[in-house]
């Protein structure tokens, strides 16, 4: 998945939310359909709360956050009320973009396969294999 566009400007919410959604579209199918009701977010950065949660020197230090039950441990008996969440972190992902220069889509992708990835209880290194596989 490459850039449609280049931008000259930092990418807006809403321009990040369209390039998590082509993101999301990428992802393989046998995956995605167990991800159809995950709800993915776009914010500037984590709120206070997630900051002091995760031990964050800076709300620079997080790029995406998946926030939820995870699939292995998911239990019928046990109904859930709140939806499962990914967080895309703007400014955080912005920083590392303008610090690397790796391609925004790409990088984007990334980080919401990484919260995907938690969503079925995978390991980081079940993540970049995974990654790897649908590059």
């Amino acid at each position: 998945m490459t850039s449609l566009r280049r931008f000259t400007t930092a990418p807006t919410l809403e321009e990040m939310e369209s390039i998590a959604a082509r993101a999301a579209e990428t992802i393989p199918e046998a995956l995605r359909s167990h991800v159809r009701n995950v709800l993915i977010r776009v914010e500037d950065f984590p709120d206070e709360e997630t900051e002091r949660e995760m031990g964050l020197e800076s709300p620079f230090d997080l790029l995406g956050l998946y926030q939820g039950v995870g699939m292995p441990w998911q239990s019928v008996t046990q109904p859930r009320l709140e939806p499962d969440l990914i967080f895309l972190y703007r400014r955080p992902i912005l920083d590392y973009w303008c610090e690397t220069g790796e391609d925004l889509d790409h990088l984007v992708r990334h980080v919401l396969i990484h919260e995907i990835g938690h969503h079925f209880g995978f390991s980081d290194a079940d993540m970049d294999a995974l990654e790897a596989e649908t590059d």
